[in-house]
């Protein structure tokens, strides 16, 4: 059985630095913004190359709160619109919308799967105030097109880095790219944690301290509360298990390469489609989609073949129940894109043979 991600296996790699690592939280007494927290905000945020790093409660979180503190500062208002990628995962859009702002969708590249760069200015108006990159799939979504965009028409760039930790656009790192940036380590993802939690990455100290001041209360000082705030953040046990994985993250992904070359190299079936890079655009493989029309014909014929995939995403944001105000959008790609995608395994203890063996199983599919 090659399952889709193993992630018993792959704490396991790491299993006695990460006890010895919680052990000593635990030993200190000390569980909610503690050293260990501390510690972790200091190397994520030098890993990132951003001045801040601030813990929070899950990557949905790190995006509304990324949002609410720039209605806090006064750059956004209620009612302002934020254009988002229509293919990506709920999480971006819930999160704007929470906020009290609009989502305003634009559609998928139908080569990338990543939002289409060039239909961006049709979506603009006198209420667009931010655009929301997703480096979806662990691909990076930045490009210097639309940094221009953003700097021509005065929008701030929020990136969603949930899926691609250490990805790079010309040795910068995603989530130091855009004004910026939410960070989850759910459990699956290339630095995941062993529960929930997220981060906000940034440069601007205002903005920091202010993200920092709504996940805690609201308070800037213990019991006064100079913003309306809740309760997200890091815990010390998640903090100081991430500190342990983050030193392997650069070296995980290497091996989530190595496994996604074989796919590239292998997979030769005329009824797969795979997706496209753009030149110079950095991938750390938190997925590998592939694109087919017999999408359950192929899933069931792998699962019985001990070969386990998953979908992301069968319903786009734009047609979920919760949303019926979006229901008359239309999104070519997107909605293509949403039934016909199947994502194969891929991990870091995932071996070459593995990957060859799901490559031609696929190949002798009909």
């Amino acid at each position: 059985m090659i399952p889709f991600l193993d992630l018993k296996k792959i704490n396991a790699l790491h299993a006695d630095e990460i006890k010895g690592a919680m052990a000593a939280v635990i030993d200190s007494g000390w569980y909610v913004r503690g050293k260990a927290l501390d510690q972790f905000e200091r190397d994520y945020a030098a890993f990132i190359g951003t001045q801040h790093c601030v813990g929070v409660g899950n990557g949905l979180d790190a995006i509304d709160i990324i949002l609410r503190a720039y209605i806090q500062l006064g750059v956004m208002t209620p009612g302002d619109e934020v254009i988002v990628p229509a293919n990506t995962f709920i999480a971006s859009v819930s999160a704007i919308i929470h906020a009290g702002l609009n989502p305003v969708f634009v559609d998928a590249d139908a080569d990338t799967l990543l939002l289409d760069q060039t239909k961006l200015e049709p979506l603009l108006s006198f209420k667009t105030k931010a655009l929301m990159i997703v480096h979806l799939y662990g691909k990076c979504a930045y490009s210097e097109q639309i940094r221009n965009f953003c700097t021509k028409y005065h929008l701030k760039l929020i990136e969603d880095n949930a899926q691609a930790h250490g990805c790079r656009f010309e040795g910068r790192r995603t989530g130091s790219l855009g004004d910026a940036a939410a960070h989850s380590f759910y459990p699956g993802k290339n630095l995941g944690a062993l529960g929930d939690g997220g981060a906000v990455t940034t440069d601007d100290t205002q903005l920091a301290e202010t993200v920092r001041a709504i996940a805690n209360y609201g308070f800037h000082k213990k019991y006064y509360a100079d913003v309306e705030g809740r309760n997200s953040r890091l815990d010390d046990l998640q903090a100081a298990v991430l500190s342990v994985k983050l030193k392997y993250l650069d070296q995980e992904n290497e091996r989530r390469k190595a496994i996604a070359a074989v796919y590239d190299q292998h997979i030769s079936h005329p009824m797969i489609r795979l997706p496209k890079n753009r030149v110079g655009q950095d991938h750390v493989y938190h997925l590998y989609p592939i694109l087919t029309e017999q999408r359950e014909h192929l899933q069931t014929y792998l699962e019985k073949q001990g070969i386990q995939t998953l979908i992301h995403y069968p319903v786009p944001p734009h047609k979920q129940k919760c949303f019926p105000q979006f229901h008359h959008v239309s999104l070519p790609n997107t909605e293509k894109i949403a039934i016909h995608e199947l994502s194969l395994p891929i991990s870091p203890v995932m071996t070459d043979d593995d990957a060859l063996f799901v490559a031609q199983t696929i190949n002798q599919f009909f």
